[in-house]
């Protein structure tokens, strides 16, 4: 089977509201924001070259007779990787007219879109604000089949918990869909929000960024069998280098000793890892 046959098979977005609207097999209705928190996503890498980013509009929406004000149409995760600096997937930008990221205190801060990388699936963000420390990635080892990891997101907002959600699971696999190198297979679970969150392994350190996952309905109606858990994320060493191109300096660590409990892995992605809102 082609790529090109393949790639129907992803759910289009691990981003969620309005952009789950798009794939018939996991449509959703938007879902009111909730206080605090929010999702992610995830979705397929298109074959089309993308229109270029519109530059990020300021805090208020133009004070013009008329304008309906500026509504949020999506939702994804974003964690810190350098000082104000942030990353997402491509696709959790894609078409936002302004991007707004969310503190573990509630308050929001104003995001602008610096660069995208849609062969990635990978976006950089400027914060208007300090906001945490920065999440350490991995350099070696690289990821090996079997190891455990932990996702830290916001999937389904207003229907899930408005805090972050942590999953673990192991890596499946070491490419993605169709052998795609920049990927790793995992079998943590993800939904719609979580699109652009950190996959940490167990002692906190980033070795890739959450991207798609596998439409169960689909593979189901293709082959009469409904996969379990089959996701996927850009690996971290491909951040590492869309980092460099945008001249961001991240020293990645060695491996080190595992901490005790994902739990601990958790408390550590907390403070690192943002809800982002998609508005237009």
């Amino acid at each position: 089977m082609r790529i090109d046959d393949l790639r129907p098979l992803l759910l289009g977005g691990v981003a969620t509201l309005g952009l789950l609207a798009s794939a018939p097999a996991f449509a959703q209705k938007p879902l009111p924001l909730p206080p605090i928190g929010g999702p992610a996503g995830a979705s397929g890498l298109p074959t089309r070259k993308p229109p270029a980013l519109p530059p990020v509009a300021g805090n208020r929406p133009p004070a013009v007779g008329g304008t309906p004000e500026r509504r949020a149409v999506s939702s994804g995760t974003g964690f810190i990787v350098a000082p104000r600096r942030l990353m997402t997937n491509a696709h959790v930008v894609e078409g936002c007219t302004e991007m707004r990221a969310r503190r573990p205190d509630g308050s929001d801060v104003i995001a602008r879109v610096d660069a995208a990388d849609r062969t990635r699936d990978l976006a950089l963000l400027t914060l208007a604000t300090d906001a945490g420390p920065a999440l350490n990635f991995r350099g070696t080892p690289a990821p090996r089949r079997g190891e455990t990891v932990v996702t830290y997101g916001f999937p389904l907002a207003g229907l899930l918990s408005s805090g972050p959600t942590l999953t673990t699971g192991a890596v499946s696999a070491l490419a993605g869909l169709s052998d795609d190198p920049r990927q790793v297979q995992i079998s943590a679970p993800v939904q719609p929000g979580n699109s652009g969150g950190p996959l940490l392994d167990m002692a906190g350190l980033v070795i890739g960024v959450v991207v798609s996952k596998l439409n169960a309905q689909r593979v189901a109606e293709r082959t009469g069998d409904i996969p379990q858990n089959v996701n996927f994320a850009v690996k971290g060493m491909e951040a590492l280098a869309f980092l460099r191109e945008q001249n961001v300096t991240v020293t990645p660590e060695a491996g080190r000793a595992p901490l005790s409990s994902p739990a601990e892995v958790g408390e550590i992605a907390d403070r690192s890892v943002m809800f982002l809102r998609c508005f237009r």
